[in-house]
């Protein structure tokens, strides 16, 4: 298994590359954010993460029976996606709470 995964890994470095250049570059730009606009930015961003979940899906479906790995790394993009879209919108209904009149 681990010589799968590294053989995965090898055969696909350009790409592991630009998931790591992918993170510093989204965690350089999140530190240059004002803070009064952190959270609307973070929950407008986690609401649009249902692509991601659309994307796992589509990924598990075309993946062969067999292919436990990719299977798994497809369960966990569902899970973690749909746990990123609730709480996207959970904290866009509060901010949005904090601008209605009270009864």
């Amino acid at each position: 298994m681990i010589d799968y995964l590294f053989n995965f890994l090898y055969e696909n470095r350009e790409m592991v590359f630009i998931i790591i250049l992918s993170i510093f570059l989204g965690i350089e730009i999140i530190a240059h954010v004002p803070t009064v606009l952190h959270t609307p930015l973070m929950s407008g961003a986690n609401a649009i993460h249902g692509v991601v979940i659309i994307g796992a899906i589509i990924v598990m479906g075309s993946t062969q029976p067999d292919n436990y790995f990719a299977l798994l790394l497809g369960f966990f993009a569902v899970i973690l996606g749909t746990l990123n879209v609730v709480g996207g919108f959970v904290v866009t209904d509060r901010m949005l709470e904090m601008f209605r009149k009270r009864k």
